[in-house]
């Protein structure tokens, strides 16, 4: 398989899990994927920007069908959304290397921050409330997705070497 078409499925692939993901627990859980206080399980997906530049444009398209897809999105969140993800893949897996005892802390808190500036904002133009207070809000929930699953699945990547498998060039 040529790099290209590797670097295509697995974008498709990671793409596909983060809507079906989301809109699973959404409906699961209806409301905890959106709006206010929201924790995303598919961001868990995050980390796969640690190990392959796919996940970059995967996670953005992801998000984006979800936005796209879900009833209740609004028009905003369709770019809104889906730059704050693009941000924060982006700079994931510029800062893969930067670790702290083999672990990508600054990396696993970019959601957090991309997020929270961004859908912080714009949930302040749609539903009000403050940035401040929707910003914190929606940085908690990444944090704790991204700190507790994301770890999970980080570290369960790694022992089990499927970084590699799945991912090497």
């Amino acid at each position: 398989m040529t790099k290209q078409v590797r670097f295509l499925t697995q974008a498709a692939i990671i793409a596909a899990l983060y809507a079906v993901l989301t809109h699973m627990q959404n409906l699961l859980v209806p409301g905890s994927a959106t709006w206010m206080i929201q924790m995303r399980m598919s961001e868990a997906l995050c980390v796969l920007a640690f190990f392959t530049p796919a996940a970059i444009p995967g996670l953005t398209l992801g998000c984006l069908v979800f936005n796209i897809t879900y009833a209740a999105a609004l028009p905003l969140d369709f770019v809104i959304g889906s730059v704050a993800t693009f941000v924060a893949a982006e700079v994931m897996w510029l800062t893969r290397k930067v670790t702290i005892q083999d672990y990508p802390l600054l990396g696993m808190l970019m959601p957090a921050l991309s997020n929270a500036i961004l859908v912080g904002w714009e949930l302040s133009v749609y539903i009000g409330g403050g940035f401040w207070i929707n910003a914190l809000y929606v940085a908690l929930g990444e944090a704790a997705v991204l700190l507790v699953l994301g770890s999970l699945l980080y570290y369960a990547m790694k022992k089990r070497h499927l970084d590699a498998a799945l991912f090497n060039y």
